[in-house]
């Protein structure tokens, strides 16, 4: 399908890993009006603010990315800012896009919207189908709602506002703090910092058993945009009024272990791998099916040791920025 090159886009959560990586792509691919706000130029928490912005700037299309976001000691630290923030912010968003007649928008969700234990791969039909992972629920709580925001104004008011749910995504741009990021992040900079000081051990939380899919996060923008430019007759013979949304991934996982593994062999670290089965696994395996992205003509290209390769270049680029 033709796309108009011009029209106006807003990328919400732009400073953030995904948004960036959508940015990116979509400059790639020849767009040249995108509109970003950063945080101190647009609370998107105040209701009032996001409508005036909306109705002030002639907004055609909006990838929703912004979120509160980070792994399971964050998750199960601030729970209650978690929910709040997040609900606030895709509520704020969708609101002020059906107010002022925005036709398109894609919601980027999180996989930990399926059930701890859902049958794996898990399926888009799992939503709801079973208890939430309980160190995350308020997160995934959130996400859950952001997409049934999504199709509920599409079945109210006709819009075409579209979800995507993404695996565990790391590159450029990720969180490096010792607390509160993600696993791949958290590790490559502990692994660093390893190599550093020259230690001859590093210390994993958890038992090392789960499996978990990784997917880059320039892999996630390219699925993202061919989502939202997918005709509407192709995406809605592929989904359904209220299971609109579509899993992201690699369809490949791996054990902590192994990504551990992996991540020692990115950064030259030869020293002892050591695991604390005190510390929480989190949920015991997350694996997208992702065959319905796949029948939309999408799949990922990005290898894993490629992607830790990539992200550790950036890390090593930005360190001072990225150890904060």
């Amino acid at each position: 399908m033709a796309c108009n090159l011009s029209q106006t886009i807003f990328v919400a959560g732009h400073q953030g890993m995904v948004g960036s990586a959508i940015i990116r792509h979509l400059q790639e691919l020849g767009y040249t009006n995108i509109i970003t706000r950063r945080r101190d130029e647009l609370n998107l928490l105040d209701q009032a603010a996001v409508h005036a912005f909306f109705e002030h700037e002639g907004i055609t299309q909006v990838y929703l990315a912004a979120a509160k976001v980070g792994g399971i000691h964050a998750n199960s630290t601030y729970p209650a800012e978690f929910i709040y923030e997040n609900l606030m912010i895709e509520a704020n968003i969708i609101h002020a896009a059906h107010s002022v007649g925005v036709q398109k928008l894609l919601f980027l969700g999180s996989s930990c919207i399926y059930p701890k234990m859902a049958e794996q791969p898990m399926k888009e039909e799992a939503l709801l189908t079973g208890v939430l992972e309980p160190t995350n629920e308020p997160y995934a709580i959130a996400k859950i709602a952001g997409i049934k925001l999504c199709e509920s104004y599409n079945r109210q008011y006709g819009h075409d506002y579209r979800s995507v749910m993404p695996t565990n995504l790391y590159g450029p741009n990720d969180n490096f703090h010792p607390e509160n990021s993600h696993v791949i992040p958290a590790l490559l900079r502990r692994f660093h910092e390893a190599v550093q000081s020259k230690a001859d051990e590093v210390v994993i939380w958890g038992s090392g058993k789960p499996m978990r899919e990784f997917l880059h996060v320039d892999d996630m923008a390219a699925a993202s945009v061919h989502v939202m430019e997918l005709d509407s007759e192709t995406y809605q013979a592929n989904t359904l009024p209220m299971l609109s949304h579509i899993n992201v991934g690699t369809g490949v996982d791996c054990t902590i272990r192994e990504l551990a593994e992996t991540v020692a062999h990115v950064t030259g670290f030869t020293g002892k791998l050591s695991f604390d089965s005190s510390k929480p696994d989190g949920t015991p395996r997350k694996l997208m099916d992702v065959s319905r992205l796949k029948a939309l003509g999408w799949e990922a290209s990005i290898s894993l040791e490629e992607g830790l390769q990539n992200a550790y270049q950036w890390f090593l680029s930005n360190y001072n920025m990225a150890r904060k």
